[in-house]
């Protein structure tokens, strides 16, 4: 099993000012990407483990989110409460952002959900778009752009820009697995928008998948590998 120490993760990366890129560090996130990464890991093991550790992403990114405090009522006195003013918009790539959505739900109900559909074209690694539904409050939301892997960037590069192009000012990827080409990509397109990860794995393959990585994460969630 492939682990590779924070330092070196951080010696690979591009750029690790301010929170341009934010590794979650964590034993249970850990944990959790251990699971993922088994190649003998069931798609219901799989799941449960990418929506535990979806959880853990999304308290990671929620750590600098605007707040309002609040007047509220214990059961024996008054205190001052905090509640967040923003919507939370949810968007993740089909099909295996998916996953991360499934997990982050729990603890965000109230989330709105956008769509955006893209596909790699195995010749040129570029993306396609074949779908894309987005809620109409994005100005005014918090948003989270959800794909599993960060690996050539060109996916991610797009469902931001689209994101933006629909309005959102306030965004963050949220990623499982990053590789240094893609955060070298996003933060060139995109180096207003922080990337939030559990782990960065040092290289691609000649297909373009993250090395040691964990494989398709859409085919391993939904049990089409």
């Amino acid at each position: 099993m492939f682990s590779a120490d924070k330092a070196s993760a951080r010696a690979i990366m591009p750029d690790m000012s301010s929170n341009a890129v934010r590794i979650l560090d964590h034993p249970l996130a850990e944990a959790q990407l251990s699971i993922l990464r088994a190649h003998t890991a069931l798609p219901n093991e799989f799941r449960a483990a990418l929506h535990k550790l979806a959880l853990l992403l999304l308290v990671e990114a929620a750590r600098d989110w605007e707040t309002k405090e609040l007047a509220l009522e214990s059961p024996l006195a008054t205190f001052t409460g905090t509640v967040l003013p923003r919507p939370i918009v949810l968007v993740p790539i089909l099909r295996a952002g998916l996953g991360l959505q499934e997990g982050m739900l729990p603890l965000v109900p109230e989330a709105a959900t956008g769509h955006i559909g893209l596909y790699r074209d195995p010749a040129t690694l570029r993306p396609v778009k074949y779908f894309s539904c987005l809620p109409s409050n994005l100005a005014d939301s918090q948003v989270l752009v959800l794909d599993p892997m960060l690996a050539t960037g060109h996916s991610a590069v797009e469902a931001v820009s689209i994101v933006k192009q629909a309005g959102a000012t306030r965004l963050q990827l949220v990623c499982v697995l990053a590789c240094p080409p893609g955060v070298t990509e996003m933060q060139r397109a995109h180096s207003d928008v922080p990337i939030i990860t559990a782990a960065v794995d040092p290289i691609l393959n000649e297909h373009g998948y993250i090395v040691p990585g964990l494989g398709d994460a859409g085919d391993r969630y939904f049990g089409t590998a």
